[in-house]
């Protein structure tokens, strides 16, 4: 089963109204998240009305669409409606491995010129909205998005290089595993995700984790001496 694919302000329209009855999950101030992505987070889940950014790295081949399923997974499972706007190579199937639940997730793959009144809809009925982040927005564009995210309770996850978010994640390093001498295929990339912000999320953190997640692995906290050569966090390791 595909995710709801959006075509129109007047399709948009119609996902947003049901989207937007009450839920389960809608009187939760904070959304989870996988437990390797709690230490991260200044309230250990996805505060309504916050922004996270996901910042893409260079090259653009970083784990940026692995790190966004892992931080839609929970939420989606618990009730929640996901958007994602503006990203044409997301992919349902790699969303429903991830635990994302196809029938409360829409996509936008080319929102076009109308991305700003696209995401603005969205953000009026959907729990979290991730939007690729176009390189000719502007400054009040995203201030606007971002103070009607705060208005409508809405997470706002910027795809790309976003001032003034909340939390921004990134994907620092990556390792491939899977592969044996000669033969073998790629499964799945330890990587590393470092976390910084403002507010309760100034102080910098980092975690290294499985993509796709590996429910076995156990969150280990990293010394405070590591501060300096690299930011205090978590670790996660394997049994």
């Amino acid at each position: 089963m595909a995710g709801r694919m959006v075509v129109g302000s007047a399709a948009l329209a119609a996902l947003v109204r049901p989207a937007s009855a009450p839920d389960p999950t809608g009187g939760h101030r904070v959304l989870p998240v996988v437990p390797e992505l709690t230490g991260l987070l200044p309230h250990r889940g996805l505060r309504r009305g916050s922004t996270v950014a996901v910042t893409t790295g260079q090259p653009r081949r970083s784990g940026g669409t692995s790190l966004v399923l892992a931080l839609l997974a929970e939420a989606s499972r618990a009730g929640s409606w996901c958007a994602v706007v503006g990203v044409p190579t997301f992919g349902a199937g790699a969303a429903a491995e991830a635990g994302i639940a196809l029938d409360r997730l829409a996509l936008v793959p080319r929102p076009g010129p109308e991305w700003p009144t696209v995401v603005a809809a969205l953000i009026d009925g959907v729990d979290v909205v991730v939007t690729a982040v176009p390189h000719a927005v502007s400054a009040p564009v995203a201030d606007r998005l971002a103070a009607r995210a705060r208005q409508r309770g809405c997470v706002l996850v910027p795809y790309g290089h976003w001032a003034g978010a909340d939390v921004t994640l990134q994907v620092v390093r990556g390792v491939w595993a899977g592969l044996g001498p000669g033969r073998g295929r790629l499964r799945r990339r330890e990587v590393t995700v470092s976390a910084r912000g403002r507010g309760a999320a100034a102080r910098p953190k980092e975690i290294t984790m499985w993509l796709p997640g590996d429910g076995s692995t156990r969150i280990i906290p990293r010394s405070a001496s590591t501060v300096g050569s690299r930011p205090a966090g978590l670790t996660v390791v394997g049994p």
